[in-house]
């Protein structure tokens, strides 16, 4: 018997959830509506078990979906985009902050925010939550943030290379517990996929021609293990 991991229902759950919604955003039948509406009922009951919940606790995540599911183009359901700021000094330090909602440390990150482009939320991002200013270098990653399992909504991370160039360090009273510069060998415990990211990211610093990272394509496409 296969044992289905509860990240494994949550992306099926995700997934089969956004198919429903984007139906729902362009179909015109009555009847389609009700089939999609009953399919993210079904879906939800997967969530909830996913997330350690109880079925009859479920009605809240189709409450949330059908709160975003919009009619024609902006219907169409994708991942959400986010930002994130390696931001390496002239020691090989690199800047973490250990986050207030879950207290794992791990590299600046934010919303990419209406009205600026990516690196600008960037810039915005690091100087809001840790008082340090950066010049943004280049793209050195793109991660699927549900494949790698720290989000439990289908996200896209683009993660830019940065270097101080001002500031004081100044964490956010609200966003962070704490924020600091570390070496490598020196990360603070509970860092999050430290060994995933910290390679990419001393690499990235020392060779300017290093390719963007991105998750392998799974073989076959979706359904494949990593």
């Amino acid at each position: 018997m296969t044992t289905v991991s509860e990240a494994e229902l949550r992306r099926w759950a995700e997934s089969i959830s956004a198919l429903a919604r984007t139906g729902l955003g362009f179909t015109e039948s009555a009847y389609e509506r009700e089939r999609y509406e009953e399919i993210l009922s079904i879906v939800a009951d997967m969530k909830a078990a996913a997330d350690g919940e109880a079925a009859l606790d479920s009605p809240h995540y189709v409450t949330e979906w059908m709160k975003h599911a919009e009619r024609g183009t902006a219907g169409y359901v994708t991942p959400k985009v986010a930002v994130g700021a390696i931001v390496i000094n002239d020691d090989d330090e690199i800047l973490l902050i250990q986050r207030s909602d879950s207290g794992v440390w791990l590299y600046p990150t934010g919303w990419a925010d209406v009205g600026y482009s990516a690196p600008e939320v960037v810039v915005k991002e690091v100087r809001e939550e840790t008082g340090i200013d950066v010049e943004v270098l280049r793209l050195i990653g793109v991660i699927d943030g549900m494949r790698l399992g720290v989000s439990r909504i289908p996200l896209y991370s683009l993660v830019f290379l940065c270097r101080p160039i001002g500031g004081e360090l100044r964490p956010h009273p609200l966003e962070t517990l704490g924020a600091g510069w570390f070496a490598r060998e020196a990360f603070p415990e509970n860092t999050l996929n430290a060994h995933r990211w910290a390679p990419v990211a001393f690499s990235a610093k020392s060779d300017a021609t290093q390719p963007v990272f991105y998750d392998d394509v799974r073989d076959p496409v979706w359904r494949g293990g990593e």
